[in-house]
């Protein structure tokens, strides 16, 4: 039996803390001389429908199990989209409810594909919450309530296993709170540290904390329509980079280096496979772009950088326009898109760690067939992986592939081009935002039908909370009391 009166509960303390994370577009409101109503306003109703479920349901004992766990964290990231989007709705800065559902989805779910023709229009406090929304979004809207909620009397070390992205078991502190705290604590402080950097290099404030919260989320919403490439600048531009590749390290990795417990950060495979990724496939993508451009080593560099360290983090931060440097860059850079960045990151995709499973255990499969009879185990960061975890990867690989293959084939039928469609549905379940087609680097999504932009708002959402947490709500078993 699902307790449905705790979820209650949980979801009215949510809605509140949503509502108070609207204020900040407040003040930017007043500060820009912009009406601040809409986003008051939508603060307000967000508060009143939370503490009304908070306080009606507050003498309820929380049993959080499993099954409660994965249905809070779905109804949670609908709750903030339904309710994130009040803010466009009622400033009719966005009028379509399709318009608003995918601008708001791609939000929380960091994918940062957008339907705005011209962002720099947009009032700068409705800016600033849609770049809040990727910042909380970023490491996941439970891991916050689970280092708050213990304050109200909610735990839930279920919320924090369903909501947290990829398969790693690294943890900071034996208490799940303490854990979500502290990574909060890092995700805060580099949120801070790339504010600071984006202003001492030449970013107004405004600009540069939205771009900050947005890079550590690997986002990619910016308050330009060029995006990063609006800031003709080396230092930004590789301020951008190193911290979108920070913001693509699993947390636990970063904290373990701030407190000097390097070697658990050379321990990690994965780490090492996804530093080696990245500088492998910028070598590679320098030269023809180096070709493309002229006799300017450095910036074929730093634009070939950018976008794989871009794409591979799912930031979908822009600085350049790659499809114009042929086919064989266009091919790569959508590969990148199914690529991921590490578990345990803010990033989407399918993550390193699933690949180097893979891989490795395709590698050993050969060693078995060799010897039958020999025991050969797959060791990842010097632990063994179990049949258990492998079946469970190889699942989430096939699964992933026929999502997609399904997402392209639903907006092929629409009437959409093969290239857009494959772009699309690729950009949208791996979060990264720029694809291929019309929703190339330098287009958006505003084209699509309500129909369409409404069904890549479920691929986001799916490609977020990584498919299982989502698609076990459609199991009959999910819902029998037994």
């Amino acid at each position: 039996m699902i307790h449905f009166k705790e979820i209650a509960k949980i979801m009215g303390a949510l809605l509140v803390l949503i509502g108070l994370l609207m204020l900040p577009g407040v003040v930017f409101s007043f500060h820009f001389e912009e009406d601040p109503w809409p986003i008051l306003s939508s603060a307000v109703i967000t508060m009143i429908v939370g503490g009304i479920l908070f306080f009606s349901f507050s003498k309820q004992d929380q049993n959080i199990r499993k099954r409660e766990g994965y249905l809070i964290v779905s109804l949670s990231w609908v709750f903030m989209a339904g309710f994130g989007m009040l803010p466009f709705i009622l400033s009719h800065e966005i009028i379509s409810f399709s318009d608003a559902l995918f601008e708001t989805t791609s939000g929380i779910t960091t994918t940062g594909a957008s339907i705005l023709n011209d962002i720099e229009a947009m009032p700068k406090g409705l800016l600033f919450w849609r770049s809040m929304l990727q910042w909380i979004g970023g490491l996941g809207i439970i891991v916050l309530t689970v280092a708050i909620f213990p304050l109200l009397g909610i735990g839930g070390i279920e919320l924090f296993v369903a909501e947290s992205p990829g398969p790693t078991s690294d943890k900071v502190h034996p208490r799940i709170s303490e854990t979500a705290k502290r990574l909060w604590y890092v995700y805060v402080g580099l949120t801070l540290a790339a504010t600071l950097l984006y202003w001492i290099g030449g970013m107004t404030f405004y600009d540069g904390i939205n771009h900050a919260l947005t890079t550590l989320a690997t986002g990619g919403f910016s308050t330009k329509n060029a995006s990063m490439a609006y800031y003709d600048s080396a230092f930004i531009q590789y301020t951008a980079i190193f911290f979108m590749f920070l913001a693509g390290t699993n947390f636990t990795i970063i904290y373990f280096g701030l407190v000097g417990r390097f070697r658990k950060v050379l321990k990690s495979d994965e780490f090492k496979a996804y530093a080696f990724v990245v500088f492998a496939i910028s070598i590679v993508l320098f030269f023809p772009i180096f070709a493309n451009i002229g006799s300017d080593p450095e910036l074929a560099f730093r634009k070939s950088a950018f976008q794989v360290v871009s794409l591979i983090t799912t930031t979908g931060f822009v600085s350049d326009d790659y499809t114009q440097y042929g086919q064989g860059v266009t091919f790569i850079c959508f590969i990148l898109l199914f690529i991921g960045a590490s578990a345990g990151s803010t990033a989407g995709g399918i993550k390193f760690v699933r690949h180097l499973t893979f891989f490795k255990n395709s590698y050993l499969e050969f060693k078995r067939l060799v010897h039958p009879r020999a025991i050969v185990p797959l060791m990842i960061n010097g632990d063994r992986v179990t049949g258990r975890i492998v079946t469970h990867i190889m699942n989430f690989l096939l699964l992933y592939l026929l999502i997609f293959v399904f997402g392209a084939f639903v907006l092929s039928i629409m009437g959409y081009d093969f290239e857009t469609s494959l772009g699309a549905v690729a950009t949208c379940l791996g979060n990264v935002g720029p694809g291929i087609g019309k929703v190339g680097p330098v287009n958006n999504f505003a084209f699509f039908s309500p129909f369409a932009k409404i069904f890549l708002s479920f691929i986001m959402l799916l490609g977020r909370l990584e498919l299982f947490t989502i698609l076990i709500l459609f199991t009959p078993f999910f819902w029998r009391a037994n």
